[in-house]
């Protein structure tokens, strides 16, 4: 009797500890791209716009979120459809899914909103692409909300063409269009994202197009090898050009914080790395823009720690890289980025630093990238300089 509930106990312990690995059903953020109204001409109805998406992390059971945040007009989908990419616009034979909304096939997107699709079966690995075609049949299209520096090979094609294994004559554009995330359905208790935000340095300008080597991206792959950080995601929510307090490309950081980063589905971390594109206007004589000062810069980013503190969320500052050299790079402006960076480093407003000043500068000239690390316009890093940026974070701070 003894020995049978020794047994019983110890395969309810098992149980239990099973039990403890997993979680009740969340959703968790695999991909994203911050929504911003762009001009391309390319734009038009009676078209299917597929985007090609690189996830994070792989999952069963997907969801996509379409957007019309920019739109002056509401937006009307006539059908939209998920599967794993082929490459070059194609979609593996198998692996298409028609997406529903409240269990329809169409749906309208009121100016300004976003919607959510119906969850759908889809295995997908972690790092897998997706292909999400969108149709937009005739109608004006108002104001297109999109993802203007995608560094992604993306496709229209003429009509609905949402179920097509293969596009017929696509143009190709490097935007993201209509969409702006895919979160996926986990149990995994330790599952939560990463949100980066920030400038054209975390969006990935002059990174390979179509080679994923942003630095979020190659983070996620650092992550995904350690077992104790492999259940995190990256959500990507730079935007090129923008900036912390003054709208130029999509609205300025402060603004855009709630849609951007907590209205993100599963966030727990967030990387904050902003602030160099309002140090570029200083030296600009006459721009009401250009009086910005250091205090300024660290009013806005405290604004943006405490609002995340108040979700809950563990932020960790990065510091502005190298800029001289660049052609907005001032010795005035100079001057306040190494401030920013000082602050940054020592203020203590952040939870942790990430010193990506120091990862991509050249020890002889530390206002300037170490050459390798240089794209060539010496304000945005090459790969490589992507790559040191990403080996440079500690991933003790996501443990």
């Amino acid at each position: 009797m003894r020995f049978g509930c020794a047994v019983l106990l110890g395969l309810v312990w098992c149980a239990v500890a099973n039990a403890a690995d997993k979680a009740a059903p969340q959703w968790v953020g695999t991909w994203a791209a911050s929504p911003m109204a762009v001009n391309i001409d390319q734009l038009v109805a009676n078209s299917t716009y597929r985007n090609i998406v690189h996830i994070s992390l792989g999952g069963d059971s997907l969801r996509v979120q379409l957007t019309n945040e920019f739109g002056t007009a509401s937006l009307n989908v006539g059908a939209a459809h998920l599967a794993l990419s082929g490459g070059e616009g194609k979609v593996q034979e198998g692996s298409d899914r028609a997406l529903t909304f409240n269990g329809r096939a169409t749906v309208m997107i009121p100016a300004g909103g976003m919607v959510v699709s119906d969850p759908v079966a889809l295995p997908a690995a972690a790092f897998a692409d997706l292909a999400i075609s969108v149709y937009l049949p005739e109608q004006p299209i108002a104001t297109p909300t999109c993802h203007d520096l995608g560094t992604s090979t993306n496709y229209i094609a003429a009509g609905d063409a949402t179920p097509a294994a293969s596009l017929e004559n696509p143009r190709t554009l490097k935007s993201w269009c209509f969409v702006k995330g895919v979160d996926v359905r986990t149990t995994d208790k330790n599952a939560a994202a990463i949100v980066t935000f920030g400038d054209s340095i975390t969006d990935g300008y002059g990174s390979t197009v179509d080679g994923n080597h942003r630095w979020p991206d190659l983070l996620a792959q650092r992550l995904h090898a350690d077992a104790k950080t492999a259940g995190l995601s990256i959500l990507n929510e730079g935007i090129s050009g923008n900036r912390l307090l003054y709208d130029r490309a999509g609205p300025n950081a402060v603004a855009r914080f709630d849609r951007d980063v907590l209205a993100q589905s599963g966030v727990k971390y967030l990387v904050i790395l902003e602030g160099i594109n309002d140090i570029g206007r200083i030296p600009k004589t006459g721009d009401p823009e250009s009086t910005l000062t250091a205090p300024d810069i660290l009013f806005a980013l405290t604004q943006l720690v405490t609002r995340a503190h108040q979700h809950g969320i563990k932020v960790f500052g990065a510091t502005l890289t190298p800029y001289m050299g660049a052609g907005y790079s001032s010795q005035a402006g100079e001057v306040v980025r190494q401030a920013v960076n000082q602050w940054i480093r020592t203020g203590g407003v952040f939870d942790s630093v990430i010193d990506f000043d120091k990862a991509t500068q050249d020890p002889q000239n530390p206002a300037m990238f170490l050459p390798a690390n240089d794209h060539g316009d010496h304000l945005h890093p090459s790969d490589a300089g992507y790559k040191a940026m990403s080996d440079s974070i500690d991933l003790k701070l996501f443990r």
